[in-house]
């Protein structure tokens, strides 16, 4: 057995050595995701390397990730049916709080059925290769998130990207293939992660009852964000029952983990009977099952959350781009702050951490080279002082690097 000088095993035959030339490439070009390890729950402030941080980079919308109702829930959970589920739902491991969970999920999303995955990635991979096959066609807008972009891959379909947004070049497509044998899929990101904007979906509903088109959106943003009490792009744009599939995640807003596809009943039939996450993974764990549906419940309830992080949005996204900074197309709380290169990037991130910010640098591939940035995630339980205290900082470095 042979080892490194660092004292960490080295392949025989040196057969990864493209490893740490890759690992190379990435220190070179700025492009090593340095990832920070939180010693604290997950809310508006954080502990990372022993110090409190101001957290601006979580997915964490509306505060529910520490929130106590939840916290709780998941303790009643752990004593009446334990830490896991033990096999996967189709054998032994559907318990009744999964079935509760589907049904208030349904409810919610005002769908006739829901089925739950491990993750919203999962529910793509599961989902998409149930809608299409080999010979069948999907048009996916460019920008789709990888998870799409993989359960596209999965189902051997011809995958057909359309311009970012771009609906007519949609329908040229559409009217290109119109005799073409097969099912075709339209699928889309409901709020595209990287810029914060919206999906026409109107649109694409439209289109695709023109051309007979199976219509699918992937809502993982917009869930606990757009709608009434955060019921996603769909009520967002009062399309209930125009779209015929609908992603969503529990791992964002409703500060658990998961992921779900909602649509009509025989559709989440046939995903139970053959999307392969759910056929050969376990599910969600009791104390998971059960934070997620206090969340819904308490959303039900009450849009009150939903406000105050659309109030937050607002106010920091107007002042900064009071003081200078682009924040591209946005139409959601999530703030890109537009650096440029990536190493700037990085630099702008790490002297935002000496100020006391956790907020994240992202570059190439993940955007586009030359529109690296600080990607901003508004939340509900950042206070206005939080908010005053972040402006400051981003305000005095892009001051300093010349940025604004």
């Amino acid at each position: 057995m042979e080892y490194s000088m660092s004292g960490g095993m080295a392949v025989s035959g040196n057969t990864l050595a493209f490893v740490e030339e890759e690992l190379g490439r990435l220190h070179e070009t700025s492009l090593y995701n340095e990832i920070r390890t939180l010693e604290s729950e997950q809310g508006a402030w954080v502990v990372i390397g022993g110090r409190r941080l101001l957290n601006m980079c979580s997915n964490n919308y509306l505060g529910f990730a520490a929130d106590p109702r939840l916290k709780e829930a998941a303790k009643r959970a752990v004593d009446r049916y334990g830490v896991g589920p033990g096999a996967v739902r189709t054998i032994a491991g559907t318990m009744s709080i999964h079935d509760e969970l589907e049904r208030e999920l349904a409810r919610f999303k005002k769908a006739e059925a829901t089925i739950v995955f491990q993750s919203g990635f999962n529910a793509n991979l599961g989902t998409i290769p149930v809608l299409v096959g080999r010979g069948d066609i999907i048009y996916s807008d460019e920008l789709n998130h990888a998870s799409i972009i993989d359960g596209c891959r999965l189902s051997r379909a011809e995958i057909k990207p359309y311009p970012h947004l771009d609906l007519d070049a949609l329908e040229d497509m559409l009217k290109a293939d119109a005799d073409r044998p097969g099912r075709k899929l339209i699928v889309t990101d409901g709020v595209f992660s990287m810029d914060g904007d919206l999906a026409d979906l109107p649109g694409v509903a439209e289109l695709a009852r023109k051309y007979g088109c199976i219509s699918m959106v992937d809502d993982a943003h917009g869930e606990g964000v757009l709608g009434s009490h955060g019921r996603g792009i769909v009520d967002h744009f009062d399309l209930h029952g125009q779209i015929d599939v609908e992603v969503g995640t529990l791992s964002k807003a409703f500060g658990c983990v998961g992921g779900f596809v909602a649509g009509p009943a025989e559709l989440i039939d046939l995903l139970k009977q053959r999307a392969r996450p759910f056929l050969f993974s376990s599910s969600l764990t009791p104390p998971e099952a059960a934070a997620n549906i206090e969340a819904v419940r308490i959303l039900e309830a009450d849009d009150e959350l939903v406000s105050r992080l659309w109030d937050n949005a607002r106010y920091f996204q107007g002042e900064m781009r009071r003081l200078g900074f682009d924040t591209g197309k946005t139409q959601t709380p999530i703030t890109p702050v537009i650096i440029g290169e990536a190493d700037r990037a990085r630099d702008f991130s790490r002297a935002l951490l000496e100020a006391g910010i956790f907020a994240q640098a992202i570059g190439f591939p993940t955007v586009p080279r030359g529109t690296a940035r600080i990607r901003v995630m508004i939340s509900a339980a950042h206070t206005r002082e939080d908010l005053d205290f972040a402006l400051d900082a981003f305000g005095r470095i892009g001051r300093e690097m010349g940025i604004i």
